[in-house]
């Protein structure tokens, strides 16, 4: 579909060339200085989901910290919830640092965007949510990704413990690490709905407030007269668009679907959200702020193809959450090799320490793991690792499956719609048909000696009924008709 160039970038191209479609001259700007500038702004975004992992990094410092400064107060009670603190208290410091990060990169993004030069309105707006989206996609799911699939990962074993500058790996606690990313996904997500909520409530009408403390003056100086709809209309802020309510329901399927199989509440949480964001939206749009300009979109644009994305990679993260973060796998390899009722599963799920670490602490130690008594890893190990890879293979392949069905079952385009189309489509081309018809006729007459003059229209005209007289008649001439005689 063929679109005019973006007002923005009339303005700014430095040069005019022939469009090929139109055969019109267009503002120009080379692709090879947009693809240089493309690939600068690419950069950009890399340092900038660099930074996030230096705040992921932060907050994983900050967790340890706070849990060794619990487990030194000397309080039982601290002691015992040293993780749970430093859990909870993590998942709000990473949340303010992602509604930070995220406000920064949206006005980083949208520069980025603009000086890309994109012609066209569809490839501005394709280009500024791709940008936003993938950073906000590792702001908003790093740590929860860090939590499931890496963390308790290189934690090591009993004298030989991995580290991060200079501090032991962070370790799951006794209920694994699924406990803690459901917390730290409900902290996330609630967090984010909440604040949104009550951003959409506030902001609005803090910017109606300022709008008519602007506009104060003038009402002043026509006190007399009573304000048109139109006035009052104007009154009200401007519409700044969808791509924010885009941005979050598309961020919110992401919290639904990647990590269902950790969290799953987090449906039913955004379907409360959802009823009260609905309500939200219409007072927002209806009383707040002006009508929208309507403009004409074949489709939601690049949003589509991010949320076929998060589709196919939350059917990838649910079987490896299911695979290597839960108990699922482990638990049905014991009962099938050694005990159907799970009858000493914690003792088959701990290894023994090296005999030089007993020795030195002297005391026996015991760790979750699969490995030796010298730190390697056992047949169990190996033959759990073949199960998992099995499992996720099996899985994905059963869900992408049934996702094609479905597909196949439920098409895009009801039949009783896409008859109707394609009867429009037929009326269109037999109007268009019709049309060239009525044109040729006429272009014939224009050629033919009746139409030279007035003067020689009586020897060119014929009879009634002759040929001449009916071509005349199928081009609604009647009056044009002759009669027996020749006589107009």
């Amino acid at each position: 579909m063929w679109e005019p160039p973006r007002p923005e970038f009339a303005a700014m191209a430095p040069a005019m060339e022939e469009n090929p479609v139109t055969g019109v001259k267009e503002p120009y700007f080379p692709e090879k200085a947009r693809i240089s500038r493309m690939l600068t702004g690419s950069m950009v975004i890399v340092i900038m989901l660099c930074v996030v992992m230096i705040f992921l990094v932060t907050v994983i410092i900050y967790r340890s910290i706070v849990s060794v400064m619990m487990y030194e107060t000397g309080s039982s009670v601290l002691r015992t919830q040293a993780g749970n603190i430093a859990n909870i208290s993590s998942s709000m410091v990473n949340l303010a640092l992602i509604l930070l990060m995220g406000q920064v990169y949206t006005a980083l993004a949208e520069q980025l965007t603009k000086w890309e030069m994109h012609r066209t309105q569809t490839q501005y707006e394709d280009a500024f949510t791709f940008k936003v989206f993938i950073f906000q996609f590792v702001n908003f799911y790093s740590s929860p990704f860090y939590v499931a699939f890496f963390k308790g990962r290189f934690v090591g074993y009993p004298g030989h413990y991995g580290t991060l500058f200079g501090m032991r790996n962070e370790d799951c606690g006794p209920g694994g690490c699924l406990i803690e990313l459901a917390e730290q996904l409900f902290i996330i997500m609630m967090g984010k709905q909440l604040i949104n909520n009550v951003q959409e409530f506030v902001i609005p009408k803090v910017k109606a407030w300022r709008q008519k403390k602007a506009l104060s003056s003038v009402k002043k100086a026509q006190s007399g007269l009573e304000p048109q709809r139109w006035e009052q209309d104007y009154e009200l802020i401007e519409c700044e668009g969808l791509f924010d309510e885009y941005l979050e329901i598309v961020l919110q399927f992401g919290f639904i679907t990647i990590f269902v199989a950790a969290f799953p509440l987090a449906p039913l949480f955004a379907l409360l959200n959802n009823w009260a964001e609905v309500r939200l939206d219409a007072h927002k749009f209806v009383c707040e702020y002006r009508r929208p300009v309507a403009e004409r979109a074949q489709n939601i644009g690049v949003w589509f193809i991010i949320l076929e994305a998060l589709s196919h990679v939350s059917v990838l993260v649910n079987a490896f959450l299911i695979a290597f973060t839960s108990d699922f796998l482990p638990r049905l390899l014991y009962q099938y090799k050694f005990d159907n009722d799970l009858h000493g599963y914690v003792n088959f799920t701990l290894a023994y320490a090296p005999p030089s670490y007993n020795y030195s602490s002297h005391g026996m130690c015991r760790y979750k793991a699969f490995r030796d008594d010298n730190g390697n890893y056992t047949l169990v190990y190996w033959e759990l690792l073949a199960v998992r890879l099995g499992f996720i293979i099996a899985f994905e392949h059963v869900v992408f499956f049934v996702l094609r069905v479905i597909d196949w079952m439920v098409p895009d385009v009801p039949e009783s719609l896409e008859l109707k189309i394609k009867r429009e489509r037929y009326l269109a081309k037999q109007a268009l048909a019709d049309n060239q018809e009525a044109l040729l006729v006429s272009g014939r007459m224009a050629h033919s000696p009746a139409s030279d003059t007035f003067g020689n229209l009586k020897p060119a005209c014929r009879a009634r009924g002759s040929p001449g007289g009916g071509i005349f008649r199928k081009a609604g001439l009647d009056t044009l008709s002759t009669d027996s005689e020749g006589t107009p």
